[in-house]
């Protein structure tokens, strides 16, 4: 059933570029779903944002500020002075550069040759990960040589605790010590003592004659190392750390600091190689369950999937329900860690079909939260759950209250989302239809998404408004947020009207739920689904196609740039037809079979024009439905953009962090756009349309628990499995049973 495996890609930094720093620093965190670090350099650089980040590890810092998530102290600046000369990048001269990373096992690694002020030239060469398992353990191994003169040499290194949000501290420092005469460690807490970090680090200097110093000092924990390097002679720095957090609720460990300082001495007197070894066979045991592989023309296709396939299982803490998918992961402070419905349209879906266990801890993290989000709906005058829009720890709505300031007012614009963008009730409930139809959990269902699908729908019967006997919704705002408090969302009212039918389907037929299935199928025979008009176009909502249009292209040229509201305000763009990102294109690729391919190819002639792909979530989605409508000289260039929205040449392309759901988009891209793969009413279907320069696309997935291998070329599409159970996939729109092996032509 296995074929040999291409080899992983490698993510290259073109060069040295202060320019470029906090890009590369996102591109290349290391992480594992518990722990992120930001690949910054070992030297500080002015404008260097370093990161570290644990899934959960969330804090407010005064009243009037939001929860975020908390930037933690660094352990991976090293301050390195050769004789008198800080090494900088910035000063001297650079003879010899690279720095890759390895999405194989999320290894940044680091070779250079530079020349000091002072005449000498030194080799550098850094590596560092962290572990798959277990998953508190950071490896970091530093080592110099001296190449034409000897020089003193001073490395400094430690627990650096000024490291703040942009200047919000967020930590208290409980205590900082030397243990064993060798082990740095550091315990920090939130003032309010409900959250606690314990940080030890053990380092291990090659040249045995070094003169060793410890300091606390300025939030500051530090051991520096002195000593002379030689000529050809590698001097190297091994760092181990391990990092435990006790998160609202944990019970902190008796002896806390003794138990974190024996779990890591083992792991130090392994030594960084064999760790690396270890962490390489974890991380391999999980790629054959998750890797998508393209026979490309291009190899930027490869690494684009290889990085999405990474960074998907880098930002997503399966470990702990209690935690969700961030909208830049675990690799940024943007968005200020907050939780979307990214994470249960456009992250989800991966995991669905490669790690269903992971998809189903991310909706028990919507689970967990329904007495919050019914207590939001309540007082806002609804029933059932109403999600905050922007979500953390606790289930509170997180969503600031200001943005952007108004050109024409110089004031600080109102954040409508959390008021109105209710779309994210129903996005939850159709990841767990989703779920539902993919595995046949049946003790999910039983347990846990019944209550979680009739919680959101009776959010919906009791948000409408009846307008001359039909029932709509007013005053939402759908997933183009450039057009807000409007009536009649067609996304929203369809993906409403979805969630309400599968919430009658999925409840069991007794007293208990009698009274909702009446309200419900009231809804259902009443509520306004936007219709396509005499050019087969779906309004978005009730006023948009009667909204004046202006000439879009100098600012879709700028797309993610938001460069229009330099030249007019959130309320004069809401008056116009422009899209900041796909909104009735949404639809049609969640709900799909509802549209014939006529309507959804005159809704994408329509509606393409008018969106600027302000938002990452954009250009993927309509690259989908075009592929899906055999449209793929629309297709492919909107995918090759998406793919670059983090990975292109744009300097600045993701400084704050990595657009996770675009992160996503990636793989949705491949397997549901250029495979065809859909799963709507619990049958597998694939519909292959490759572009013309992929050869073949080989993915996993995995399908009501069994593992299969799907390999697709312009000429044939085989699946294979591991057994001889019988099972049925859908192949351009014919129905297909097979055992072990399908291999089917395509004509």
């Amino acid at each position: 059933m296995t074929s040999p495996s291409a080899p992983f890609s490698v993510l290259c930094e073109p060069g040295f570029s202060p320019h470029q720093l906090n890009k590369y620093a996102t591109l290349m965190t290391c992480g594992n779903g518990y722990l992120g670090i930001r690949g910054g350099h070992e030297e500080a650089y002015t404008d260097q944002v370093r990161g570290m980040f644990v899934a959960g590890f969330y804090h407010r810092a005064t009243p009037d500020e939001v929860t975020e998530l908390v930037n933690l102290p660094d352990i991976t600046g090293c301050h390195i002075e050769l004789g008198n000369t800080p090494f900088s990048l910035l000063a001297g001269r650079l003879l010899a550069y690279r720095r890759e990373f390895h999405p194989e096992l999320g290894e940044l690694c680091r070779e250079l040759i530079w020349q000091s002020p002072e005449g000498g030239r030194v080799s550098l060469k850094s590596a560092r990960f962290v572990a798959r398992a277990p998953r508190q353990l950071v490896a970091a191994t530093l080592t110099l040589t001296a190449l034409d003169q000897e020089m003193p040499l001073r490395l400094t290194t430690g627990i650096d605790a000024t490291q703040t949000n942009s200047g919000r501290q967020h930590l208290t420092e409980a205590s900082v010590r030397v243990m064993h005469a060798h082990t740095l460690q550091g315990c920090y807490r939130t003032p309010e003592n409900d959250m606690a970090l314990m940080i030890t680090s053990r380092c291990r200097l090659s040249a045995e004659e070094a003169r060793i110093s410890f300091a606390a000092k300025n939030r500051r924990l530090n051991q520096q190392f002195s000593t002379t390097l030689r000529v050809g002679e590698p001097v190297t720095l091994e760092k181990i750390s391990w990092v435990d957090a006790c998160l609202p609720g944990d019970p902190e460990p008796e002896n806390w600091g003794e138990q974190c300082l024996a779990q890591l001495a083992p792991h130090v007197d392994a030594g960084y190689a064999a760790l690396r070894a270890a962490s390489l066979q974890q991380w391999q045991r999980t790629w054959p369950q998750a890797r998508v592989e393209v026979d490309s023309g291009d190899p930027f296709d490869q690494l684009a999937l290889d990085m999405s396939a990474y960074h998907l299982a880098a930002m997503t803490p399966a470990h702990d329900a209690r935690c969700s998918v961030a909208a830049k992961g675990l690799t940024g402070e943007g968005y200020k860690g907050h939780v979307f419905w990214d994470t249960d349209i456009f992250i989800l879906p991966y995991h669905l079909l490669t790690r269903p266990e992971t998809a189903r801890s991310l909706l028990r993290y919507r689970c967990r939260r329904i007495p919050q989000a019914e207590q939001k709906a309540a007082r806002c005058g609804y029933e059932g759950a109403l999600f905050p829009w922007e979500s953390a720890f606790t289930g509170e709505e997180e969503t600031p209250a200001f943005g952007l300031i108004n050109i024409r007012t110089g004031l600080r614009q109102p954040v409508a989302s959390a008021l109105a963008e209710h779309h994210l009730v129903a996005d939850i409930a159709y990841a767990t239809v989703g779920y539902l139809q993919a595995t046949g959990d049946r003790a999910f269902q039983a347990n846990e998404a019944q209550a979680l699908l009739k919680a959101c729908a009776l959010f919906w019967l009791s948000r409408t408004t009846e307008v001359n006997g039909r029932l709509e919704l007013h005053d939402v705002i759908g997933p183009d947020e450039y057009t807000e408090h409007v009536n009649n969302n067609a996304y929203t009212n369809y993906l409403a009207h979805y969630n309400v039918s599968q919430a009658l389907h999925y409840l069991p037929d007794t007293p208990e739920h009698a009274a909702f299935t009446a309200r419900a199928r009231d809804f259902l025979a009443r509520c306004v689904l936007p219709q396509p008009n005499d050019q087969q176009v779906i309004p978005q909502d009730d006023s948009f196609l009667s909204k004046p249009t202006i000439d879009l292209t100098r600012y879709q040229a700028q797309a993610g740039t938001q460069a229009i509201l330099l030249d007019y305000s959130r309320a004069e763009v809401n008056e116009m037809q422009i899209l900041k990102q796909a909104d009735l294109i949404m639809l049609f690729f969640l709900l799909p079979s509802l549209f014939s391919p006529e309507v959804q190819r005159a809704n994408l002639d329509y509606y393409l024009p008018r969106t600027i792909h302000d938002s990452s979530l954009s250009k993927a989605i309509y690259a989908i439905v075009a592929c899906r409508n055999g449209l793929a000289e629309l297709a492919w260039p909107l995918y090759r953009e998406a793919m670059a929205i983090d990975l292109g040449p744009e300097p600045h392309s993701c400084d704050d962090g990595i657009h996770a759901a675009a992160t996503g988009a990636i793989w949705l891209g491949a397997i549901m756009g250029f495979a065809g793969l859909t799963y709507q009413e619990g049958e597998l279907a694939l519909a292959p349309r490759l572009p013309p320069h992929w050869k073949t696309l080989r993915f996993p997935l995995c399908w009501r628990g069994e593992r299969l291998q799907v390999t697709v070329s312009h000429q044939q599409v085989q699946v294979e499995k591991a057994n001889d159970a019988p099972l049925s996939l859908r192949v351009h729109g014919t129905l297909h049973t097979f055992t072990r092996r399908l291999v089917l032509a395509l004509h």
